[in-house]
């Protein structure tokens, strides 16, 4: 089997690679002890060295086992923990001392050894939830995306262990009612301040909040309780510290050379047409699925895979498209599952289409388009917005190109950007109506939801990986009064579905009033239908401070419709200006629909109402 897997590797073709190359627990000849194996194919020779032999590369120098260029050394009574690197005496007769690309397990910086774990055996207790999971096309998705360093902070000398921050964070998930967690790069990174986007260990769990089997007992009680995590996983570059990939043999092993070899961020790029870096890629993605029970990965990046250096005017990057479609072939395979969601910022056609019709083969991507024409609408003064009426009707014109997700993501309050809150335009009390219109137009609107930790809090302050989220928040009304509006939008959302199943069919979309610019007032419908039932959901938002006591409102379906949701309720922090009793149908072409409601609409209020037509 070992040597199948090199070939595999070697061929491109690859997702356990793992299995054979990196620190593993072997007995041989009545030994006990550590294959250590490792690529790199231009080097004149290799050694490992470790706390088990004084670091001496002279101790333990290891066999060209292959001609392609795979060395392995067995070590006998090594003890899980232990520390090693590998000692490599490159093409351009240069030793370096390198961690191992395959390791479970690194020191926490500023050390940069690679450490033994034995990863196996591990107790799971997720059977349940494992065997009801699948891709979610018909299931709602309510993404929490987080950092775990900066969710509760730090100790005096030491971050919380991923069981800590578990302890608290499972019950906060379920109080809020969000279906997914995301965690932001758990794999090696060095610079804190990088967020884990600069990675130095693609295999190696981030030492920082603990060992392999401490991630696994996060995702194992997260699953117990009913919540879904997703990995954030980086393809694109790798950190440009010596002790990792760059130059990792002598030659551009990983890298690109030439014009391409450096990333925008200062990285080196990945050269994804080279057969074993796409096996080492798609290996570490099937990895975390396999070993730890991730429900999903987000993969980081993708225009920077499809353009070269995410640029259209540079072309398609062909071999990054062929890693791409086998990643996703070879990951449906094995985890059919599981979510593969693509954060990719370009038009390319087909990223969420399936590999038999050309495209990516990705389930999910994510919707930047929406994200950025939303927030840039929410930032004007409500007087000039008739004039950008299209920023919030555009997306659903080709919303059904993909399979899209709407992200409020880390991204969006960062680097001077500003909160979501504080995007938006107007004085305080309206930057709160605002914000709880932004946030039921997007639980509203078609596509799987994700919002960043302490969206919900409604922070002015920018996120800052340094520091806790303001928890204190929590004591004030206003900012408590957002976190009730998330919970009660999270519930609504799970309940009703007409919000989640076939939401990627148009049919089940409508617009009401799409072209109302001169008052700024949206109104849709979405739909659900079934052998029984038929259910409505009506969605109106009103985009200026104008109050109207009576509004007429168009309707396809005759009968009552009660409003479930009211964003003005005072538990919103709003003034109370909602509709109560159920409403009944007036007869009466309303902005060409056969009948109308007439409601109460508060100043920037947004509402849901439902109707139900029994079909037996």
């Amino acid at each position: 089997m070992a040597f199948g897997i090199l070939y595999d590797f070697l061929m491109g073709q690859s997702i356990e690679a793992y299995k054979y190359f990196g620190a593993h627990f072997e007995k041989r000849n009545n030994q006990n002890g550590v294959i250590f194996r490792v690529y790199a194919p231009m080097a004149k020779n290799v050694s490992v060295i470790g706390d088990f032999n004084d670091w001496n590369p002279m101790v333990h120098p290891m066999n060209k086992c292959d001609e392609a260029g795979a060395y392995e050394v067995f070590v006998p009574d090594v003890k899980n923990y232990a520390s090693y690197k590998f000692h490599i005496c490159g093409a351009d007769g240069v030793y370096r001392d390198k961690q191992d690309p395959f390791g479970f397990f690194s020191d926490l910086r500023p050390m940069t050894c690679s450490r033994v774990f034995d990863i196996n055996n591990f107790a799971w207790h997720d059977d349940d939830f494992l065997k009801n999971r699948n891709r979610n096309f018909d299931r709602p998705v309510s993404i929490y995306e987080m950092h775990l360093g900066s969710w509760l902070g730090a100790l005096s000398d030491r971050n919380y262990s991923y069981e800590e921050i578990c302890d608290k964070l499972i019950p906060y998930l379920l109080e809020h009612g969000y279906t997914h967690v995301e965690l932001m790069p758990v794999t090696q990174y060095p610079f804190d301040g990088s967020w884990g986007y600069q990675v130095t260990g693609f295999y190696a769990v981030d030492s920082r909040y603990g060992n392999p089997f401490q991630l696994m007992s996060f995702v194992d009680r997260l699953h117990q309780a009913g919540i879904g995590v997703i990995l954030d996983y980086v393809v694109v570059h790798f950190a440009t510290d010596s002790y990792s990939l760059e130059k990792f043999d002598g030659s551009n092993l990983f890298e690109y050379e030439g014009a391409n070899e450096y990333s925008q961020w200062g990285s080196k790029l990945f050269d994804l047409g080279k057969d074993p870096v796409r096996s080492f890629l798609m290996s570490g993605a099937n990895y975390f699925l396999d070993y730890f029970h991730f429900d999903g990965i987000r993969f980081d990046a993708v225009s920077n895979l499809i353009f070269w250096g995410g640029d259209k005017s540079r072309g398609v990057n062909d071999g990054a498209i062929e890693f791409m479609k086998r990643l996703t072939g070879k990951l449906h395979i094995a985890h059919n599952q599981c979510m593969l969601i693509a954060e990719d910022s370009s038009d390319y056609q087909g990223v969420t289409k399936n590999l038999d019709n050309g495209g990516l083969g990705f389930d999910y991507k994510w919707d930047l388009g929406w994200m950025n024409d939303t927030l840039q609408y929410y930032a004007k003064d409500p007087i000039y917005r008739g004039y950008h009426h299209h920023q919030i009707t555009f997306s659903m014109a080709y919303f059904y190109s993909e399979n899209f997700m709407l992200p409020l993501s880390h991204d969006e309050v960062v680097h001077g950007k500003g909160t979501i809150i504080n995007k938006i335009h107007g004085d305080y009390e309206n930057k709160f109506a605002q914000l709880r219109n932004l946030y039921t137009y997007q639980f509203s609107h078609p596509g799987k939801k994700l919002n960043f930790m302490g969206n919900e809090l409604a922070s002015f302050d920018e996120w800052d990986e340094k520091k806790s989220l303001p928890w204190v928040l929590k004591t004030f009304p206003k900012h408590d009064s957002i976190s009730r509006l998330v919970r009660d939008l999270n519930l609504i959302y799970r309940h009703e579905r007409a919000m989640y199943i076939e939401e990627y069919n148009p049919i089940h979309f409508q617009w009401l009033m799409a072209d109302n610019a001169s008052q700024s007032i949206f109104a849709f419908q979405r739909s659900y239908q079934d052998d029984k039932v038929r259910e409505t959901l009506v969605f109106i938002f009103n985009m200026t401070p104008n109050f109207y006591e009576h509004y007429d409102i168009g309707v396809s379906e005759v009968g009552e419709y009660e409003e479930i949701f009211n964003s003005d309720k005072d538990v919103y922090g709003g003034y109370n200006q909602y509709n109560g009793l159920p409403l009944k149908t007036h007869e009466g072409l309303c902005f060409n629909q056969p009948y109308k409601i007439t409601i109460k609409l508060a100043s920037f209020g947004a509402m849901i109402f439902k109707t139900t037509k029994k079909l037996k």
